[in-house]
């Protein structure tokens, strides 16, 4: 059974790989580093999903609908 550090791990390994493949797809001469910076803070910090519409509590008769 992987433990918290060796998942983490994987994680972090498997958007640096994905980054890195992206990136020679593209055609890169250089690596960015930049991109892969991102790649690997996202993995670390994911954004919150984008909520649609209003929660229940929110709702009220001039904007039920």
């Amino acid at each position: 059974m992987e433990t918290a550090k060796e998942t983490h791990r994987t994680a972090v390994a498997t958007a640096i790989t994905v980054e890195l493949q992206r990136q020679a797809e593209a055609g890169a001469q250089r690596i960015d580093v930049d991109d892969l910076a991102d790649a690997v803070l996202r993995v670390i910090d994911p954004e919150p999903p984008v909520a649609e519409g209003r929660k229940p509590e929110e709702l009220n008769s001039s904007n039920d609908g």
